[in-house]
């Protein structure tokens, strides 16, 4: 039996039992790649920072002089205001306006240059209750691979909306590389994590993305996130600190590298130089051996 959400579903259906054993997914259109450029989905607890980290990152790429594209996958549609400096048009926003006829947009109705040249797409969502955001990102990457956007890019960072369940939190992985999970060194942090660390293991026995590590956000310590990752043999490739100026660049719509290089700023912009480098670079998959939720609980809880 096939069901299909309520908006055009030209690169999407509900397919029961065609991708995972005994669950229903959305079925992307396994034509459409993206290419030659490495492809980062970042994932991580809802309000974890994964915005701020996916700009920051992008910039960072951007410095090492690569051509870099980011696509926001959360409806709220917030993932590079502190690229462009204001909220822009979704995807399905531009799609709307043409009534759904994908042929008579054109690349700069969704495509918009933000700071130091990253190129930012924000893929939007459906209305509440009316489809699936995975139609919205297989919707997106199809535009950006018809308008040949995609064969003048290096690195393509997905900024993938928290919640696990949802066919737009899958969608990227098809198209990614490496999944990317920021997360904060307290339990619920984690405790998400893990479950991410589920999904991925879950999608990788079907696409090529494999997981590349641990990114530490808004905290000073690393203790917990040290004990998960001796446990699942999961990596930190950076860490960034509870520092006040992180969440004050987003309230003044820019990027870290925007601020005035306080030695503390300065700290941090190195730090995200250095991830984008060791990305860029390349590094073997990590294991994904996600934990028991009991486990987590041994592990982490309280003594």
């Amino acid at each position: 039996m096939i069901e299909t959400t309520s908006i055009p579903v030209n690169s999407i259906q509900r397919v029961r039992g065609a991708d995972g054993e005994g669950s229903v997914q959305f079925q992307m259109d396994p034509t459409v790649k993206i290419g030659t450029a490495k492809v980062f989905a970042v994932y991580g607890k809802g309000g974890i920072g994964k915005s701020t980290t996916s700009s920051n990152l992008s910039v960072a790429f951007s410095k090492l002089g690569k051509r870099v594209l980011q696509i926001g996958c959360d409806p709220k549609h917030d993932s590079t205001f502190t690229l462009t400096k204001k909220l822009m048009p979704t995807v399905i926003d531009a799609l709307e306006t043409v009534d759904f006829h994908a042929e008579e947009l054109r690349l700069d109705d969704f495509v918009f240059k933000g700071y130091n040249g990253v190129m930012c797409v924000e893929a939007g969502g459906p209305p509440a209750g009316t489809g699936c955001g995975g139609y919205v990102v297989g919707q997106t990457v199809k535009l950006l691979k018809e308008h040949h956007l995609l064969e003048d890019t290096d690195v393509v960072i997905f900024d993938v909306l928290g919640d696990v369940v949802c066919g737009g939190f899958a969608a990227p992985l098809q198209h990614a590389d490496r999944a990317l999970i920021v997360t904060a060194n307290d339990f619920d942090s984690i405790f998400a994590m893990n479950r991410i660390v589920q999904a991925i293991g879950a999608k990788a026995k079907n696409y090529n993305v494999r997981l590349g590590g641990v990114i530490a956000n808004r905290s000073d310590a690393t203790d917990q996130i040290d004990k998960y990752n001796a446990v699942t043999g999961l990596k930190t490739m950076a860490h960034f600190p509870m520092l006040d100026e992180i969440r004050k660049s987003r309230l003044q719509k820019c990027t870290l590298f925007e601020l005035e290089p306080t030695p503390a700023v300065k700290a941090v912009q190195d730090e995200y130089m250095r991830l984008a480098a060791a990305l860029w670079l390349g590094a073997d998959p990590l294991p994904s051996i996600p934990m028991k939720d009991r486990d987590i609980f041994d592990l982490l809880g309280f003594d």
